[in-house]
């Protein structure tokens, strides 16, 4: 299934109305269901699942490895795509430690989470080293990030979250209707290449809210930098886990929130 599709519209202009078509974002309900039991209900993209469903269980904490995951297979419905994963002997307890059942609208993920304290659960805390950016690599990567996005460019209705290294400049970009899920399929794409977020700056074109800076903390990364504002609980706990949050950034122009040691000192603006 294609991310997106076409529709007649009549376009209204300074010249009058004028019949047009538009690119119009695919938003697919994906069951993503762990040993034969639904865990959780997401309008999604339908591109890149696969990655999603390992993305999800690696964010979500159902596991903690890719290996941990025996396989995954897909199911498409009228209704919707199941997403049926099967995970290795031994780790039913721990899904089962933590079951949610959520219907989940873009845009929202904590919806029918059956305990209150997942929503701030605890992190780890990064390691205090390992990036150094610069204002105008910032910029560059956000660029990297803008043009890259295929889905967006059509529908101007989709999410991307990215990963950007110094040496490689941008390594992947996954997109979305939902910024949840652009991270989550970004967390998987990662995982399926072998490697976490801890060596670069995770990137996103939406607000950050706490969900999105615990999965970036998962996922390793030291730094996460977003086009929109946080939210007031989302900058308290990147101070906590030491994350780098960096937001609004647009053009040469952003604000550090937290942890600005890994903005290179020399290219920070100095007080009068």
């Amino acid at each position: 299934m294609r991310p997106w599709t076409t529709s007649q519209v009549q376009s209204l202009g300074p010249d009058g109305a004028a019949p047009d078509i538009r690119r119009l974002a695919e938003e697919v309900p994906v069951a993503l269901c762990y040993d034969g039991t639904t865990h959780a209900v997401m309008l999604a993209s339908p591109a890149d699942l696969d990655d999603f469903a390992l993305g999800f269980s690696l964010t979500e904490g159902i596991v903690a490895r890719p290996d941990q995951i025996a396989r995954i297979e897909r199911a498409d419905h009228d209704e919707g795509i199941e997403l049926r994963i099967w995970l290795a002997p031994g780790l039913g307890a721990r899904l089962a430690g933590r079951r949610r059942r959520m219907a989940g609208p873009v845009g929202c993920g904590l919806c029918g989470v059956e305990s209150l304290a997942e929503a701030s659960r605890p992190l780890p805390v990064l390691p205090p080293d390992g990036l150094c950016l610069t204002p105008p690599e910032i910029a560059g990567a956000m660029t990297a990030l803008s043009l890259g996005q295929e889905l967006h460019g059509a529908t101007r209705a989709a999410h991307a979250a990215g990963f950007w290294t110094r040496a490689e400049g941008l390594v992947a970009l996954c997109e979305d209707v939902g910024r949840h899920n652009a991270l989550d399929k970004l967390v998987g794409r990662l995982a399926r290449m072998g490697r976490d977020a801890s060596g670069g700056a995770i990137l996103l074109t939406s607000r950050v809210s706490i969900e999105l800076v615990q999965k970036a903390v998962l996922a390793r990364a030291p730094a996460l930098i977003a086009v929109s504002a946080p939210t007031a609980r989302a900058v308290a706990a990147a101070d906590a886990a030491e994350l780098t949050l960096i937001a609004r950034a647009r053009g040469p122009s952003f604000d550090i929130h937290t942890h600005a040691r890994r903005i290179a000192a020399e290219e920070m603006p100095h007080d009068p």
